[in-house]
């Protein structure tokens, strides 16, 4: 009974007068609607699309250097609802290049821009016109397999905050294979990432990162992770460093009072814990000595070990005595 009740209700409101008259105004506006579209397909338009291409039947010894262009641009002319089909569908596939077809040899392919315009044109309706194609060609690069391995390093600017320092930097993989020409694999010494951009950090800072693109060379991997480790700046001097003699002849003594020298620097706290006196190389000159006459000797602070900085000797002239053996 509800059921019922419920059906004569919408069939009352929707043959109503007015509900008849707006029935009739949307049918007419739909029906408008249909012939405005028609019509608008029907006119000419020129539009650009987009269609992917690919070097195909590569052989197995040969190893693409360079990064071919993998789509190119056509601008086309035809009706709307022929635009409608290449714009919004997979009609016009994918170009595939034949690498034998044009491989021009010494390590290079190059496609004309008459055969890139006939690849696209063999895709499209009879109807439609190319009226450009960006890049008007494309090249790509190669090698037989010869590849090197080199290291990685991180280019950039990465700065750890005020007290702290960078003591060590990981890379995961540490070294990456190139593949180019002999030229350029005997020139590349390294590989740099991306230029990468941190600041103001304190702890462990690990960074996945693309490696800068180079020119008609291939990277495998291409992306590495980079870990920088850092640590605690701190002020230290260490004692009993032996004060040695250059250029000393043979048969001859240089005994300096005192015989240690001191040494102020500054380097990261797990660092120092690994610092001895012997680490540090502090001498005086035999020939400036003798040459200069003076009362007092010149020391100088010749070696300081990895991951310190700023050192300086705590005195800089000491009395000597020179004696024969």
């Amino acid at each position: 009974m509800g059921f019922k009740r419920i059906v004569i209700t919408i069939r009352n409101f929707l043959f109503s007068n007015v509900n008849k008259q707006f029935l009739v105004f949307v049918f007419f506006l739909f029906l408008s609607g249909i012939f405005w579209l028609v019509l608008t397909l029907n006119e000419t338009y020129e539009k650009e699309v987009k269609i992917p291409a690919q070097v195909t039947a590569i052989p197995k010894s040969v190893v693409l250097t360079s990064v071919p262009v993998d789509t190119v641009r056509v601008t086309i002319r035809d009706k709307g609802w022929v635009m409608m089909v290449y714009l919004y569908t997979n009609r016009l596939g994918t170009i595939r290049i034949p690498f034998k077809a044009y491989d021009h040899g010494r390590g290079t392919g190059f496609v004309a821009t008459a055969d890139l315009k006939r690849m696209v044109e063999q895709r499209l309706e009879l109807s439609s016109r190319v009226t450009a194609v960006k890049p008007d060609h494309l090249e790509f690069s190669y090698n037989n397999g010869e590849c090197r391995r080199v290291p990685v390093r991180w280019a950039g600017r990465v700065i750890p905050d005020q007290l702290y320092f960078i003591s060590h930097v990981e890379y995961l993989p540490d070294s990456v294979d190139i593949y180019a020409s002999p030229e350029k694999l005997d020139s590349i010494r390294a590989v740099y990432t991306e230029a990468l951009n941190f600041v103001n950090f304190r702890d462990t800072l690990t960074v996945d990162c693309r490696l800068a693109h180079i020119p008609d060379v291939k990277v495998v991997p291409d992306k590495v992770r980079v870990r920088f480790h850092t640590d605690v700046l701190t002020e230290e001097t260490i004692s009993n460093v032996p004060i040695q003699c250059l250029n000393l002849p043979k048969g001859k003594v240089l005994r300096t009072f005192p015989r240690y020298a001191k040494v102020h620097f500054v380097a990261g706290v797990s660092r120092i814990r690994t610092l001895r006196a012997e680490d540090f190389k502090v001498v005086a000159d035999y020939r400036e000595i003798t040459q200069n006459h003076n009362e007092k000797c010149n020391l100088y602070l010749h070696e300081v070990p990895y991951g310190v900085s700023r050192a300086i000797l705590d005195t800089k002239q000491v009395d000597y005595l020179i004696e024969e053996e």
